[in-house]
């Protein structure tokens, strides 16, 4: 699943709406539309924002380097 695809799930499952939910984060009614369109230059702290009223957070990706 992606970003977009767990932003909008979640959001959905919640009952919100966008402007709901980037009031509730704290983050701007844009950046939550542009998360949920898959735009793929986001502030990784403002993305945490949002997922953090889901209780998730985004990190580096850890790789296998063998």
């Amino acid at each position: 699943m992606t970003l977009r695809e767990f932003v909008k799930s979640k959001r959905k499952q919640h009952g919100l709406t966008q402007k709901q939910l980037a009031y509730k984060a704290g983050v701007g009614l844009r950046f939550v539309r542009e998360m949920e369109q898959g735009k793929e230059t986001l502030q990784m702290h403002k993305v945490n924002q949002v997922l953090e009223l889901f209780g998730h957070e985004l990190g580096p990706r850890e790789y296998d380097r063998s």
